[in-house]
């Protein structure tokens, strides 16, 4: 028997949520999932903050919650936290109540206000709860930095020729990703072009 409904990926399931900014505004947004991570978040916070860019970080609440200086560091350097669950759990695996006690069980540690599914996989069911309580956000730009096995270069290529005003941008915030050999060229790169950077509020 089938107990839950196939997760959609669309901004016409999820008409509330956003996947990038609608504007005609050369600026992008960058978000940085799965942090903090005492390796990876303070090279990137050095990156960020050596070009004057700031950026949207969802938690891992089970990894908040363990480096709480690093959250901490985060906000005080300029950059937001959002809410990225508890534990990194797949929504269409998961009851809707359950789904919903680990993002609240998060938010102690990441946001109230922001919530990125993880995997970008969440029911129609989950969102309808979350959505009264989070502004759900998604992205419109993956880069495969997560896969080492994509490569640092042709991720870099991505972003480059897929970029667009009001572009979301999701790259990891984790020891493994590859995203730490481009971020620097990529902003570069933007700015060149005449694309500034903000944060989702």
């Amino acid at each position: 028997m089938r107990l839950f409904r196939p997760c959609i990926f669309t901004p016409l399931v999820y008409p509330e949520a956003v996947f990038r900014i609608r504007t005609s505004e050369k600026v992008l947004f960058l978000t940085f999932d799965d942090g903090p991570d005492p390796e990876s978040t303070p090279f990137l916070l050095d990156i960020l903050d050596g070009m004057d860019v700031k950026a949207l970080f969802f938690c891992s609440g089970r990894a908040a919650e363990k480096h709480q200086s690093l959250v901490h560091e985060i906000i005080q350097k300029g950059h937001s936290t959002g809410n990225h669950g508890y534990e990194h759990i797949k929504g269409c695996n998961t009851p809707v109540k359950e789904y919903y006690e680990n993002a609240i069980m998060a938010a102690k540690y990441t946001s109230y206000t922001l919530f990125r599914p993880p995997y970008g996989k969440i029911c129609l069911s989950q969102y309808q709860v979350l959505k009264k309580s989070f502004r759900i956000i998604f992205w419109d730009i993956m880069p495969y930095d997560f896969d080492t096995s994509f490569g640092a270069e042709r991720s870099l290529r991505v972003l480059n020729r897929k970029i667009r005003p009001g572009s979301v941008i999701v790259l990891h915030d984790t020891s493994t990703s590859t995203c730490k050999y481009f971020l620097r060229e990529f902003i570069e790169a933007s700015l060149i072009k005449g694309y500034r950077f903000e944060v989702i509020g």
